[in-house]
């Protein structure tokens, strides 16, 4: 799953320069002569997901254990960007596996949401990815990841909804296949 993309942080830099323009906005005046460049440094780290590897991020921390209860890894939070308008979504994630003489060493997980969620993104696809990316891992008797979360392109502009969620869910294995293992996992992360 490599899939290590270049940025260029002169092109980034060049574009914001050429958007303060576009807005009526002087470049150069005090307040902004330093904003593209900081516009670049930002985007590099807010889209750092492209240039991370799940094999790199996991580094070999899976380790044989007879254990085959429910793990969950629940409200890792989360900051994204939308694709359509490139304005920040977040939220939290609560991620399980049902272990099949496998585990994970736990810090990963949050790992693997961070590197899927910091490119451009829609959140449906975000969560996909995760449960993707566990499942591929590890090869679980099931997987589960649930993200909600808070959009800027709604809040912001548009329809201007500023309590609204998105929550999206992705089943697979015995997650997707028994409904006692389903609810047991809504009923663990559900917020009191």
């Amino acid at each position: 799953m490599t899939n290590k993309i270049h940025y260029n942080s002169e092109l980034v830099k060049t574009s914001a320069h050429s958007l303060l323009e576009a807005f009526g906005e002087d470049p150069n005046r005090e307040g902004l002569k330093d904003t593209p460049d900081r516009v670049a440094r930002s985007y590099k780290f807010l889209t750092s997901g492209y240039r991370q590897d799940l094999k790199e991020i996991v580094n070999g921390a899976i380790f044989n254990e007879s254990n085959s209860g429910m793990v969950i890894v629940d409200d890792i939070e989360l900051y994204s960007l939308c694709e359509h308008h490139m304005l920040p979504f977040y939220g939290k994630a609560s991620v399980a596996y049902l272990p099949d003489k496998k585990i994970i060493g736990i810090s990963k997980i949050p790992r693997i949401v961070d590197m899927f969620a910091r490119r451009l993104q829609v959140q449906e696809r975000l969560t996909d990815q995760i449960a993707n990316a566990i499942w591929d891992t590890l090869s679980p008797k099931g997987v589960a990841v649930v993200i909600k979360a808070k959009h800027f392109c709604m809040m912001m502009r548009g329809v201007e909804k500023q309590n609204s969620f998105l929550t999206t869910s992705s089943m697979m294995g015995e997650f997707q296949t028994s409904q006692p293992t389903r609810m047991e996992f809504l009923n663990l992360i559900q917020k009191k």
